[in-house]
């Protein structure tokens, strides 16, 4: 018992049982307004029945005393007052003598009221009022002229049981509700505590180290699921950058440690070089070229940590994307020529997008770098392709070789960081390259994919096309006879 009121404390605590709650008492009180107006105006139309038919028979029985006299009205009277009847009546003379009637007085409680009004019955000894006594009634005094005076009523006892009735079914109603509104929202709290307790497990479970742990989904659909939905998703970036983070200080200890290695030996070696000035001028140019080297990594891990950080708003500008990735690869033209490569461009223009300018060409310029480093030029066939335009969601940038390529089960790793799939390390880069361009392509709102070129590697940079201004009218016409050429 101890346990089910604990629960039962922890639910009552809950916000979603004070909502609960809050909700019933407005209906409950909402509807106790609309059963007392519906009351009232029960009794008032009940009420104005009964006295219509007084008002009535009234005029009724005064004219007949009129055009008959006393004496037939009190004869009238004794009929109309028989057993079975509801109806209550007092004939009284000038001097106060009761001339007919099954009252056996004026009621004391419309003694001084010159309208009538609502009185409790107290019928004579042996009459069948007599039996009735405290039964409700209603009645009004008639002048009938003469200084006679008649009390015309109704027993009105199975109005007030009607009336008893109602207001006793509504408040059964009303405490029914009542009752059924706290237990729906003891439930609906409990639900409630039930889920928030799962997303509680789970946040300690993560705050003490297992960030594989995700908040539990029923498939509902409800506000609840899509909160859990957005959780999971938050920890799935917080464990990748978690990840992303011990990955990196291992390849920080295992890339970095052997250049900085090498340039302190290169120092030493320079200094114990007998030849003196020209051995240190050497040295120190080594020692330069080495520290370049170091500072291009730091710099391209520090834009890749602001790239992750978040959304770049103010740096974002609207240019044409076909035109500026032409510019881009114009620039590699020569490089590309020296090593052996026919480079093509073929961009489609007109296709507006809203991106940071200078994060597009880094992205565009190292995927045309890493073509010419690993696509083995100078043999023959070897040729990059550089496309860019509209996509079927969104726009893309795509470079295309025909080189060796990438595994299939390696396309996915050469996109974290520090990873060069070139065991030599013969050929100079940081493993960044493709890192830096998932990172913008976060930033966009798109995406990396590495495809198989037939021979080669194809790596497409997609834009999401909330990214995108304008496009022209044929772009995908355009785009698909690019990618059948």
């Amino acid at each position: 018992m101890t346990a089910l009121f604990e629960r039962l404390r922890k639910a009552a605590a809950t916000t979603a049982f004070r909502l609960s709650a809050v909700a019933v008492t407005a209906f409950v009180l909402a509807a106790g307004v609309i059963g007392a107006l519906l009351f009232w105006q029960t009794n008032s139309v009940l009420t104005e029945q009964v006295l219509s038919t007084l008002r009535g028979e009234a005029v009724l029985l005064k004219k007949q005393a009129v055009d008959n006299g006393p004496v037939a009205l009190a004869e009238s009277i004794k009929e109309l007052a028989r057993p079975d009847s509801r109806g209550l009546y007092f004939l009284v003379s000038p001097g106060g003598v009761k001339l007919a009637g099954n009252l056996d007085r004026v009621p004391p409680e419309l003694a001084n009221s010159p309208t009538g009004g609502v009185f409790r019955v107290r019928g004579e000894p042996g009459t069948p009022t007599a039996k009735d006594s405290g039964r409700l009634a209603v009645a009004i005094p008639v002048d009938v002229g003469d200084g006679v005076y008649l009390w015309v009523g109704r027993d009105i006892e199975d109005q007030r049981l009607y009336a008893d009735k109602i207001k006793r079914t509504f408040l059964i109603g009303f405490g029914l509700l009542s009752l059924l509104g706290l237990m729906v929202g003891l439930a609906v709290s409990r639900l409630f505590l039930t889920r928030m307790d799962a997303i509680t497990s789970t946040s300690r479970s993560i705050m003490a180290g297992d960030l594989t742990r995700r908040v539990p989904i029923d498939g509902s659909g409800g506000e609840l699921d899509n909160l859990a939905q957005n959780l999971n998703d938050m920890l799935d970036r917080i464990e990748g950058l978690m990840n992303g983070l011990r990955e990196v200080s291992d390849n920080i200890a295992h890339d970095l440690k052997t250049p900085l290695n090498r340039l302190r030996n290169s120092a030493e070696a320079a200094l114990r070089d007998p030849r003196g000035k020209d051995a240190y001028r050497e040295g120190l140019e080594r020692t330069i070229e080495k520290s370049d080297e170091l500072i291009k990594t730091f710099n391209a891990l520090l834009l890749i940590a602001r790239l992750e950080a978040g959304p770049l708003e103010d740096s974002l500008e609207e240019f044409d994307l076909g035109s500026f990735v032409a510019d881009v690869a114009d620039l590699y033209m020569p490089a590309a020529e020296e090593a052996g490569f026919i480079l093509t461009i073929e961009t489609v223009t007109g296709v507006v997008v809203r991106a940071n300018r200078q994060l597009i060409g880094q992205a565009t310029a190292n995927l045309i770098d890493n073509a010419i480093k690993y696509a083995r030029g100078g043999q023959p066939g070897s040729a990059i392709t550089v496309r860019a335009g509209p996509a079927e969601s969104g726009a893309e940038i795509s470079v295309s070789d025909r080189g060796p390529g990438i595994s299939a089960a390696d396309r996915a790793r050469v996109l974290k960081r520090f990873v060069r799939l070139e065991e030599s390390r013969t050929q100079p880069g940081t493993g960044l390259g493709l890192s830096l361009v998932a990172a913008v392509a976060r930033l966009h709102h798109g995406s990396v994919r590495l495809e198989d070129n037939e021979p080669g590697l194809r790596v497409v940079l997609e834009l999401s096309e909330r990214v995108i201004v304008r496009a022209p009218t044929k772009t995908r016409d355009d785009m698909a006879a690019i990618a059948a050429s």
